[in-house]
């Protein structure tokens, strides 16, 4: 399977302002100075080998959408923020609007992150393509039809031309989508969420996003680490600092990259994606939570390496 990452914030979009742009263009001419940079392939190499990723790029600013190629000629799509729209450009540009599609979105809840990218998914407004929309959660197609609704968005959900079909699923039991099996399981979060355990080929992804896990309540974290058995990768909400999460921001709904690392290593889990990063966390912060990680890992490490992944928008991971 191949992931690709079109939002990785969680709570609300945060683009990269001014402000931190000229930080990154600061930093970068004066790390610069003195090495005769005078050609793009110059440049583009000091880029790539001497600055960091959160120095010469960004971790992007989108909410939750990650596109999960199965093999075959369908899209299978996990949750609809604002980067859905950047999602639904690219799917157009590869097969332009004359081209029927099929697409399959698994929604994990309804919150306004996660679905506010469906008013601006374009294969919607195209005739001829099929929208399959899928989730545990209750309301998901209520949802769906009533943000697209006046005074909120001026297009009427029923204005849409693609035929969009809304499938309910149970939490436990396996379903064939878009040539994987797909389970859902129930997660700790305000107005519930669910995250996916999507399987093809003896080749496992866990989406789990917006779920908060109590490390002393034994029984949620044996069946968490049972839904992640043996992942090949967990994309793992890890918004908050293991500090925040059980003190602060206790009961808000989220988890943190310690209890990431910790699931993943009870779980025999091979890699770990930190995901729906903190809107106020600016790449800096979000590359020293990754580096954190890392040390963290190693120092708890009592098997096989856990590989661990920052996700940023435009970021594509095979397993």
């Amino acid at each position: 399977m191949k992931i690709t990452f079109w939002g990785t914030r969680g709570s609300l979009p945060a683009p990269l302002n001014g402000a931190a742009v000229r930080r990154k263009l600061v930093n970068a001419l004066v790390k610069a100075a003195g090495l005769g940079l005078d050609t793009p392939e110059k440049a583009e190499a000091f880029c790539s080998e001497t600055l960091a990723f959160a120095e010469a790029s960004t971790f992007g600013g989108n909410t939750s959408c990650v596109q999960v190629d199965t093999g075959g000629q369908d899209y299978l799509v996990c949750d609809l923020g604002s980067g859905a729209r950047e999602f639904s450009m690219a799917a157009l540009a590869r097969h332009g609007p004359g081209s029927p599609q099929t697409y399959h979105v698994l929604l994990s809840h309804v919150h306004w992150d996660h679905i506010m990218g469906f008013p601006f998914f374009i294969p919607a407004f195209i005739p001829g393509n099929r929208i399959r929309i899928y989730s545990c959660h209750p309301r998901f197609e209520w949802a769906i039809r009533n943000q697209s609704h006046e005074p909120c968005f001026p297009v009427e959900f029923s204005a849409l031309s693609a035929a969009i079909e809304f499938v309910p699923l149970e939490p436990g039991t396996p379903y064939e989508i878009a040539g994987a099996t797909v389970t859902g399981m129930a997660q700790l979060h305000g107005g519930d969420s669910f995250g996916y355990r999507i399987e093809r080929n003896g080749t496992t992804l866990i989406y789990t996003t917006d779920a908060e896990y109590k490390p002393d309540d034994i029984a949620q974290m044996e069946r968490t680490a049972m839904f992640f058995r043996d992942a090949d990768l967990v994309i793992f909400d890890s918004m908050y600092s293991l500090a925040e999460s059980i003190t602060l921001k206790e009961d808000w709904g989220h988890s943190s990259n310690v209890m990431g690392v910790e699931l993943c290593q009870l779980a025999r889990a091979k890699a770990l994606c930190l995901f729906h990063h903190e809107p106020v966390n600016d790449d800096a912060r979000i590359e020293a939570i990754l580096n954190e990680t890392l040390r963290f890992e190693e120092i708890t490490r009592t098997g096989d390496r856990l590989r661990i992944h920052a996700a940023h928008d435009g970021l594509v991971l095979e397993i």
